[in-house]
C-alpha cells in the first residue's frame, strides 16, 4: 500500500524558517517526480516545487524561488522528501501536500498524495 506521510508543519513568525518532511513508501519511486503542493483556505491547490527522485533535477514556483529548497533522501523502501522554507511570509500559510507522479506543476500529473500538514505564518 502506497503511503505518503508529511510532517513538520506548525506555526512560525514571518521571516522564520520551517522544514517539512514526507516519507513515501509502498512502491518504487525511482521513475517518479516528488513534489510539494499547497492549498490556502478558499484557494485552489498550487504547485510549490518538484524534484526527480533520481537525478535530482528541480523546479520551483516563482513565488518560492530563492526561499524554498526541495531535496530527497532514498532509504531502504522509503523515499524521504524535504522542503526547507526560509523567509516565510504570511501568504505562505497553507496546507502543504507531498505528491508523487510524472512531474510538472499540474495536480493531475500526480498519482499519489499525502494527507497534508498545516503551515501557518503569523505576521
Amino acid at each position: 500500500q502506497v503511503q505518503l506521510v508529511e510532517s513538520g508543519g506548525g506555526l512560525v513568525q514571518a521571516g522564520g524558517s520551517l522544514r517539512l518532511s514526507c516519507a513515501a513508501s509502498g512502491r518504487t519511486f525511482s521513475n517518479y517526480f516528488m513534489a510539494w503542493f499547497r492549498q490556502a483556505a478558499g484557494k485552489e491547490r498550487e504547485f510549490v516545487a518538484h524534484i526527480r527522485s533520481i537525478g535530482g533535477s528541480t523546479e520551483y514556483a516563482d513565488s518560492v524561488k530563492g526561499r524554498f529548497t526541495i531535496s530527497t533522501n532514498n532509504a531502504q523502501n522509503t523515499v524521504f522528501v524535504y522542503i526547507n522554507m526560509n523567509s516565510l511570509k504570511a501568504e505562505d500559510t497553507a496546507v502543504y501536500y507531498c505528491a508523487a507522479g510524472s512531474g510538472g506543476n499540474k495536480t493531475n500529473a500526480y498519482k499519489y498524495w499525502g494527507q497534508g500538514t498545516q503551515v501557518t505564518v503569523s505576521s
